[in-house]
């Protein structure tokens, strides 16, 4: 029993010296990673595009010059019209009658001036002859002047009465097409009240709307360039028109920009993109690639002297189709970390390389 006793107790301590042996191994050197570095840029081109639709540079509201009945309706939204065309009419049935009144009345005062005028002219042929009295003269001098002023007043009033005939129908007073209609088939409408709206033929312009944080950046006189949804290709050159003073019912400020181009080629009403680029060399900006986040917290990795990489949080500008500006946190002469910011590390070592592979020297206090 006592040589199986040490046989077994050997064979223990033969498997402790060699567990032992197994977990002192040497462990394994971490990698050092080569990773993409670059440093920010100071011509920062920051883009900004808002959506619009293609109007007339000038529109006008046609409305009849007095009330009635719609008893016709020649146009609809979308047709061209011309100068003098007439576009509708109202129930001339009142107008009419108004109009035989004052030429009934224009008839009578005619009638009296005649015989007015008769008078007249006799008494002035028996005045010198002293047939007739000083005051009978002077009365039917009265009447005669009196009978005239009737008679004027009579053509006015006829001539209105033929003028408000003449209203009942809605004539175009410019070449354009129809965008808006306001008036049906037997509607009773008020004298102004719009029927129409008419887009005048000549400029095109695009409007859309601005937020209150942005109008500030847009200028009269601004360049800028627009698209179409139609035409995703082409780029027509505008400038900015008009910028509206006072915010909308959107609390969104109106911006107008005309077209300087393709003004053939472009159709009323089409949807168009207004596009505005700057240039701002006192703007550092990095990669999107650069950027990521914790917390609602932008930060970048910046690159250290001794190859370590710290966490910088930065603030952010408005973000651009390839880089976003830096506002703060970031200098001139850092060198960031491009793409896979979400794989590192605070204190990390790194291998930094440039675009073409080639290996960064990062110097004290870069």
């Amino acid at each position: 029993m006592n040589l199986l006793n040490h046989v077994i107790v050997g064979l223990l301590v033969l498997s402790s010296v060699t567990l032992s042996a197994c977990q002192k191994e040497v462990p394994k050197t971490e990698e050092v990673p080569y990773v993409m570095v670059t440093q920010p840029s100071r011509n920062h081109t920051d883009q900004k595009s808002y959506a619009g639709d293609v109007q007339a540079k000038q529109q006008t509201a046609l409305a009849f010059r007095v009330g009635g009945q719609v008893t016709e309706r020649y146009v609809d939204v979308g047709d061209r019209v011309k100068v003098g065309q007439v576009l509708a009419k109202l129930d001339v049935k009142d107008a009419q009658l108004q109009m035989n009144a004052a030429k009934a009345q224009l008839e009578s005062a005619q009638a009296a001036a005649k015989i007015a005028t008769e008078e007249y002219q006799r008494y002035q042929q028996l005045l010198p002859v002293n047939a007739v009295s000083r005051s009978q003269f002077d009365a039917v001098k009265n009447q005669y002047e009196s009978a005239q002023a009737n008679l004027q007043q009579a053509r006015s009033n006829y001539q209105v009465s033929a003028n408000q005939t003449g209203y009942n129908q809605l004539i175009s007073n410019k070449n354009g097409v129809i965008t808006e209609r306001q008036i049906e088939t037997g509607q009773v409408v008020a004298a102004g009240q719009a029927a129409y709206q008419l887009a005048i033929d000549g400029e095109r312009e695009v409007v859309f709307g601005v937020p209150e944080q942005a109008v500030s950046g847009i200028k009269v006189g601004q360049s800028a360039w627009v698209t179409l949804w139609s035409q995703p290709e082409a780029r027509f050159a505008a400038s900015v028109r008009e910028v509206s003073p006072a915010a909308g019912q959107s609390r969104t400020f109106t911006v107008k920009v005309s077209l300087l181009e393709g003004q053939s080629s472009i159709q009323l009403g089409q949807s168009a993109r207004v596009f505005f680029v700057s240039q701002d060399s006192n703007v550092l900006s990095v990669p999107l690639s650069s950027v990521t986040a914790t917390d609602q917290q932008a930060y970048l990795w910046v690159v250290n002297a001794d190859q370590t990489l710290r966490k910088v949080p930065v603030t952010l500008g408005t973000y651009g189709r390839d880089s976003v500006p830096i506002l703060s946190g970031l200098k001139a002469t850092d060198w960031v970390v491009v793409g896979g910011v979400h794989l590192l590390r605070d204190q990390q070592k790194i291998h930094p390389i440039d675009r073409e592979n080639r290996e960064v020297t990062i110097k004290t206090g870069g």
